[in-house]
């Protein structure tokens, strides 16, 4: 192995592991911790949706202090200090002070919001020129937190642990992982190319309503997923409560998002990215699979319905083999539509694209704000929970096919313009 590939490798490593405590422990843990804490009775659902959506307003609040943070900040400095920040505050959640919880979770959403842009913005610049788009690999990172965040609030479970002694569990492992790959995060950034070959556009030649339309499109990406990826064990438990298989779908939510991250770095680094994105939110009801075997517009829009029928599986098919389809139908599409986004944003900003990236994050952090809130009023309206999860399910759907729609749209509005170049040696 030459040392650029190993030094490329070593940075997706530590990429992914940052992304996977910002992402899996800041944003995720509160989700497997749940069924613990209602079963501790330190929450009921109403304080539940509290707290996860203080969590996702510090994201949008994050994504947009992201934007606002100087360009001679070291990014390096500012991945250290989230990953420290994160490890602090979800040890604070494991204090018997339940009138801190909402301030930290707010603090958490915050961190997370910054550690992602700036992890994925260092990162994705650090890897320009490395081959078969390996920059998407860092986006495993989330995916493997859920799954091993899952994992262990599985065996947690099994354990008779209480909702304290889990994110006790939770600060430790982030901490640990944090100290392991703390020195890779040492150069201070520089900027990087487009995803895609396409001519980068600068920011005077860019049509005022493509960064507006894109926006939009992701921050319903934003709501279309959050309802499953914030309430999937207590939907899992309302639907099979005797089952044994209850903590596995969380899980399985998480490895499915690692092998979608995966399967986007095979993809055609020439193509349109919208395409992509289509496919993914599509998938999100069928499978990001479809825009590796496809390579075609047909394949990708097929894929980027699968999102939306993933979300839709859980509504109509309420048995443990619905649940997992479902978990793996909307994992597997979760974090390539962020990387794929991500890189948008740099092709149509080719300067200063870690502020648009904060700005594209705080519109998608809208749309996650909006889920639990929406779950509330329904189930303050439905006669029981599994009516009130199946509507709320139903309507994630809907606003993942929309947002595919507004991508067509943009397509046929602003086509890319894209051109080949020399394959590197």
């Amino acid at each position: 192995m030459s040392r650029r590939v190993a030094d490329q490798l070593t940075i997706v490593l530590a990429g992914s592991a940052s992304l996977a405590i910002a992402m899996g422990v800041g944003r995720f843990a509160f989700t497997p911790i749940l069924p613990m804490m209602l079963h501790d009775g330190t929450v009921d659902l109403t304080v539940a949706g509290r707290l996860a959506t203080a969590n996702y307003v510090g994201y949008l609040v994050g994504a947009l202090a992201a934007m606002l943070i100087p360009k001679e900040w070291p990014q390096t400095t500012i991945i250290k200090s989230a990953l420290l920040l994160t490890v602090v505050l979800t040890a604070l959640m494991a204090l018997p002070f339940p009138t801190t919880w909402t301030g930290l979770r707010f603090l958490a959403g915050v961190a997370s919001a910054i550690g992602f842009v700036f992890t994925s913005g260092w990162c994705l610049a650090e890897l320009t020129g490395s081959t078969a788009s390996i920059g998407s690999a860092i986006f495993t990172g989330p995916g493997a937190g859920i799954a091993v965040s899952g994992l262990a609030a599985s065996v947690m479970t099994a354990l008779s642990f209480t909702g304290q002694g889990a994110w006790t569990t939770f600060a430790v492992m982030s901490a640990a992982i944090s100290a392991l790959i703390w020195r890779v995060f040492r150069k201070p950034g520089r900027d990087v190319e487009p995803f895609y070959v396409g001519k980068a556009r600068t920011s005077g030649r860019v049509p005022r309503t493509e960064m507006p339309m894109f926006a939009v499109a992701y921050g319903l990406a934003g709501f279309g997923y959050i309802v499953t990826a914030t309430y999937l064990p207590v939907i899992a438990k309302n639907a099979i409560p005797d089952s044994p298989l209850l903590t596995v779908f969380w899980p399985l939510f998480g490895i499915s998002a690692v092998v979608g991250s995966l399967l986007a770095s095979r993809v055609r680094k020439s193509a349109d990215a919208r395409l992509y994105l289509i496919g993914s939110y599509l998938v999100q009801a069928a499978g990001v699979a479809m825009s590796v075997v496809w390579e075609d517009a047909v394949g990708l829009i097929g894929s980027y319905l699968v999102q939306a029928a993933g979300v839709a599986m859980s509504v109509v098919w309420e048995d443990a083999v619905g649940l997992a389809l479902s978990s793996i139908l909307v994992g597997v599409p979760f974090t390539a539509i962020s990387y794929f986004a991500m890189n948008e944003v740099r092709r149509i900003r080719s300067s200063h694209h870690a502020r648009y990236m904060g700005l594209l994050t705080a519109v998608f952090a809208v749309g996650q704000i909006m889920g639990p809130p929406v779950v509330g009023a329904i189930f303050a309206r439905q006669v029981n929970s599994d009516s009130a999860f199946a509507l709320a399910l139903g309507i994630a759907s809907i606003t993942l096919v929309v947002g595919a729609v507004i991508l067509v749209a943009m397509i046929v509005m602003f086509p890319a313009r894209v051109h080949h170049r020399p394959q590197e040696r």
